[in-house]
């Protein structure tokens, strides 16, 4: 463990989880619990849930859960051991030393360091004759010197080694460099060379600040099989998927909306013009991580890719995206232009306001969408047309939206209002009767909706688990039972994950530190979110008897298990001796 278990104990005590929910989540109190609009979802209705006396929080939507320590974790994107130091600090608590922690810690210090420094060096080379080139390019596209400062661009040196140099003679190690992503090694002597060369230099800065990576832009095309953008790997300090390009100003808009963009030149460019709210993804789709840390900074997402059909597909991707975490989604469609820098350039920003203010929401866009596939001048093109257009429709949950929407279609395909809501209501009852199919399965298999999701923690023996669950739900609601346990063994547990939950507990149970789900220190954050739910659905009766009849659940079981497995083996031995005397 990276701190001691009693300091860790002092930090939950000095962090009450409502106060550090409260800083970013407006509860209120509903009986003994706080609830507010979960920080890691969007949602309308408040399904967050916060127990003060518990020292946990749970959401009822998305599911995730834990104490202080694991919120901080989520909410700032930080590790286990970043969390502790965070609310450490906010207690004024001094941090004790572990060395296998703090080498890491300083790793990732002089990493966030080195990339600090590499920007400077970057943004140097800019103004020095070798980068008169790319800060002539900079300027052709737009960039002020204003935006050139702000956003720290910077250009490579066409150079094997000029960084490399650099920052050894700022104190790096070879190592450093290594770990940072900013260099190759080569396979015949381990030299190591730039990775960035000859390239326009866009530093990547995380929310809180950091120079996590860079991209660069090719500044010539000598070498055709050389990729027009080039970014940082992956490193300890820098995940392209858990980030987004300029998220560290649009989070601070005043807009109200945040504007995804395919790259680095249109989300400055949108900055440039004053539409402070645009950000991009790193070089890759949108995913599920990009999705989820829009929807901490807002609850509405313009997407604007390109118009060009790889433009068109990831918008396709990324909706049901961003649907999923819960933002409202519109589609800016771009005219005139390929993407908004281009259009900024031509037009400006009043034009591109209204083309916002004209941005069409996802049901708009992906039926606009469906109308190019089909030549509506052919019958069975128009059938195809109208067919897929009412699925779309039919999966709508507003009879008024299915209605305004059928008549557009209808209308475009020149075709009776009447025939296509009848089209519409059987593609919705369709849809209905497949989700009530759905749930009348899972309703007659209560141990399949019992199953957690994640198959790395499933379930082998629903039995043993229900009475596993139970039992914990029992000693964090009152660790004084733990004294009545007994001989109840960890390795009894079906389940592995609840096991080793009740032996810590135990073990922390008889050091005399707290009992609950917030000290429980060696979870990931799923397995976390999984035992919070446990003790959110957990509310029966604490007492003797409760605790009974689970440990006499899961010693029964264990025996069985032990039982059957022994019977197999004696099985498996008399038909390999049957096998041989058949053979001799």
């Amino acid at each position: 463990m990276p701190f001691p278990p009693a300091f860790i104990d002092e930090v939950i005590a000095r962090n009450p989880i409502e106060d550090v929910v409260g800083q970013y989540v407006t509860l209120k109190r509903s009986g003994s619990n706080l609830f507010g609009l979960c920080p890691f979802h969007g949602e309308k209705t408040a399904s967050f849930s916060v127990a003060p006396d518990k020292g946990m929080f749970y959401c009822f939507g998305c599911h995730k859960g834990g104490g202080v320590i694991n919120f901080e974790m989520e909410i700032e994107g930080l590790s286990y051991g970043d969390a502790v130091r965070a609310l450490a600090k906010r207690a004024g608590l001094e941090v004790p030393e572990d060395e296998q922690y703090q080498s890491r810690y300083r790793q990732q210090e002089r990493l966030w360091a080195l990339h600090k420094e590499a920007a400077r060096f970057f943004h140097s080379c800019l103004y020095a004759p070798m980068g008169a080139s790319a800060l002539e390019y900079a300027r052709g596209r737009g960039m002020s010197q204003t935006t050139l400062t702000k956003f720290g661009i910077g250009y490579a040196p066409d150079s094997w080694d000029d960084l490399v140099n650099a920052m050894r003679k700022k104190g790096y190690t070879d190592q450093e460099l290594r770990d940072s992503g900013l260099v190759t090694v080569s396979k015949k002597n381990g030299n190591l060379f730039n990775r960035f060369r000859d390239r326009l230099m866009f530093p990547i800065i995380d929310v809180r600040g950091n120079v996590i990576g860079f991209g660069g832009r090719i500044m010539n095309d000598r070498d055709k099989n050389a990729a027009k953008y080039l970014n940082s790997p992956e490193t300890l300090i820098f995940n392209k998927r858990k980030n987004l390009f300029a998220l560290n100003y649009a989070k601070k808009s005043k807009m109200g909306y945040l504007i995804l963009v395919e790259g680095y030149m249109d989300a400055i460019a949108l900055h440039q013009y004053g539409f402070d709210c645009a950000v991009a993804s790193l070089g890759t789709a949108l995913t599920d991580d990009g999705a989820a840390l829009l929807s901490r900074y807002t609850d509405q997402v313009v997407l604007i890719y390109d118009g060009d059909t790889a433009g068109q597909n990831a918008t396709q991707r990324a909706i049901p995206m961003l649907e999923k975490a819960g933002l409202q989604v519109k589609v800016l469609k771009m005219r005139d232009a390929k993407d908004p820098d281009e259009f900024l350039k031509k037009y400006g920003a009043d034009r591109f306001k209204i083309l916002l203010e004209e941005s069409s929401n996802r049901v708009e866009y992906q039926l606009a969408a469906i109308a190019r596939k089909y030549d509506l001048r052919d019958d069975d093109q128009k059938v195809r047309y109208l067919q897929e257009s009412a699925d779309l429709i039919g999966s709508l949950p507003s009879a008024v939206q299915r209605d305004v929407y059928g008549g557009r279609v209808a209308e475009a395909a020149k075709i009776s209002a009447d025939a296509m809501q009848m089209e519409i209501q059987r593609a919705w009852k369709r849809r209905v009767y497949q989700e009530k199919k759905k749930q009348e399965k899972i309703d007659l298999s209560p141990a399949r909706n019992l199953q957690p999701k994640s198959r790395d923690i499933r379930y082998t023996n629903m039995k043993s688990a229900m009475a596993e669950e139970m039992l914990l739900s029992l000693v964090l609601r009152e660790s004084a039972l733990l004294d009545s346990t007994g001989g109840l063994k960890a390795e009894m547990f079906s389940s592995e994950l609840l096991g080793r939950v009740y032996a810590q507990l135990k073990q922390r149970h008889e050091q005399g530190l707290d009992v609950s789900l917030a000290g429980l220190t060696d979870l990931t954050p799923e397995e976390m979110s999984h035992i919070a739910g446990i003790l959110h659905r957990q509310q029966g009766p604490v007492n003797e008897q409760a605790l009974t009849d689970c440990i006499r659940t899961i010693q029964n079981e264990y025996q069985a298990s032990k039982v059957t497995t022994e019977d197999d083996l004696l099985a498996v031995r008399e038909r390999m001796k049957e096998r041989k005397g058949m053979k001799a």
